[in-house]
């Protein structure tokens, strides 16, 4: 393993020169240092010296203090991101972490050596000095990545001790890099793991994201589960261990969930439909009753359970508003194409009103991972294409009020309402009429059935517009009914 100088960007090199004209040594050093041995384009930057943070100041005019610890970004006119801001951080030593997040006191100008024993794993302690190409690794990094092995520096329980939020850094690097964590680094882990929750949840949820994002995410959650730190954030997967499944399933629910994400991930899909993935089937476990039609279990409802166990999970995280509502529904209606008794053209049109026409797509592609993780690694051919030219042919039928052939100016027109409540009320059913058939999408029938609806009574319009939600509504709450209380996902 060895870095070619050559391959270094610009902007690196005269950071490091800038730095090192001046008597100063500069050393690029932690992920970026690592993923050049591993061949890998670094994320960042970052360097260390023995300049003071003043001193670093003074050289780079264009600059910004990025922390407490003395980190100072320098800005570059680069156009590649990773480039924009390179920081440089003098060599610093810690003490005291009473939150086992953060050091208590920092003290600047110690030795490399002394900066290098601070970092977490060896992997992330080797230095590197860009005039010279001189490596400094003090605790076999370059060992360690050859056998693609994740250790401590030192003492792991110390460095947990330290760093709490290093047990997730951990699983995520194994995930990200396809690393095995060594067992005296793994036994720490299982020793300090309820430390964890001495961390914030957005530290850890961040942790989490790039584990799933990673191009392992089965391995990543397998580590998280077996080193207890998984139930410490989200133990409702404990239940779904060793719940048997029965019928098409080859394995219990827990690993059916394992290998449904890793088929997302094996097929480079987005964030929401991995996190879909993950948690389709959480609600399995509350939801299991024996007996059924020609099957060992039945789990009715368990989607729309799982919807709300996954909202809860994911405001608990405080993951964005956004990618919890979309996360949401697609675990809540992820069992609609694999039903064939339920897909009809104005089910589907339902579906795609309910979900929004730039996430069909995800809910067929979680079809397809979520049958991968039952054992079988192909979905129906036939079935599936039936599926996709279905949701073509509903793409072109009304599934919003902007897709009627009326709008809410021609309904005024028509009938001498004014705009409010009503107005509102008239095009939501006829957009339930349209949902339902679609060939009632005319001028001429919407024209003529806008008068017929403006002569009812206003509560009696209101039923019609709503009709779809109060039957949604009235099928989940029959779904939970015994059991949201029990589980607290109501």
């Amino acid at each position: 393993m060895r870095i070619n100088q050559q391959d270094l960007p610009t902007e690196v090199v005269e950071v490091a020169n800038t730095l090192e004209n001046k008597g100063f040594e500069a050393y690029i050093v932690g992920g970026c240092t690592r993923d050049l041995f591993l061949g890998k384009i670094p994320k960042d930057w970052d360097f260390t010296t023995n300049a003071t943070p003043e001193e670093i100041q003074d050289l780079f005019p264009d600059h910004y203090a990025n922390n407490d610890f003395g980190t100072i970004g320098i800005k570059t006119e680069s156009d590649d991101p990773s480039l924009k801001v390179i920081e440089v951080t003098p060599y610093r030593s810690e003490s005291g972490y009473s939150d086992a997040r953060r050091p208590d006191s920092v003290t600047f100008g110690v030795s490399l050596e002394e900066d290098l024993k601070r970092r977490d794993f060896t992997v992330n302690a080797m230095a590197y000095r860009v005039t010279t190409g001189e490596l400094v690794d003090l605790f076999d990094g370059q060992l360690d990545l050859s056998e693609k092995r994740l250790k401590t520096v030192g003492d792991a329980n110390e460095r947990f001790a330290e760093d709490a939020l290093r047990m997730m850094r951990a699983v995520r690097l194994a995930a990200e890099l396809d690393f095995v964590i060594e067992g005296e680094t793994m036994l720490a882990i299982t020793r300090h793991n309820q430390q964890l929750s001495l961390i914030s949840i957005e530290r850890t949820a961040a942790e989490f994201i790039r584990i799933i994002n990673s191009p392992t995410p089965m391995q990543g959650v397998v580590f998280l589960e077996k080193l207890g730190l998984l139930d410490q954030f989200i133990p409702e997967f404990k239940p779904t261990i060793g719940c048997e499944q029965g019928g098409i399933h080859a394995f219990d629910v827990y690993e059916h969930l394992l290998r449904t994400l890793q088929a997302a991930a094996d097929k480079d899909f987005p964030l929401s439909l991995r996190l879909a993935a993950l948690f389709h089937d959480i609600a399995k476990p509350p939801t299991r009753r024996t007996g059924g039609k020609n099957k060992k279990y039945t789990f009715f409802g368990h989607e729309v359970v799982g919807a709300r166990m996954t909202k809860v999970i994911m405001e608990r995280m405080k993951l964005p508003r956004e990618l919890t509502d979309e996360v949401v529904n697609l675990v809540r209606w992820h069992m609609f194409f694999s039903d064939p008794d339920q897909i009809t053209l104005s089910a589907v049109r339902r579906t795609i009103s309910r979900i929004g026409e730039e996430h069909i797509e995800d809910l067929l592609n979680l079809r397809v991972c979520d049958r991968i993780g039952t054992g079988r690694p192909k979905e129906q051919p036939f079935r599936f294409r039936k599926y996709k030219a279905m949701v073509d042919e509903a793409l072109r039928d009304p599934i919003s009020v902007k897709m009627l052939k009326i709008d809410g100016e021609k309904i005024m027109d028509i009938t001498g309402e004014k705009p409010g409540r009503k107005l509102g009320y008239i095009l939501h059913a006829l957009l339930e009429e349209a949902l339902e058939d679609a060939s009632r999408n005319t001028e001429e029938y919407m024209q003529q059935r806008a008068l017929e609806l403006n002569h009812l009574p206003e509560e009696e319009l209101k039923t019609l517009a709503e009709a779809g939600k109060v039957r949604q509504a009235a099928e989940e709450a029959a779904a939970i009914k015994d059991i949201a209380r029990e589980h607290k996902v109501g």
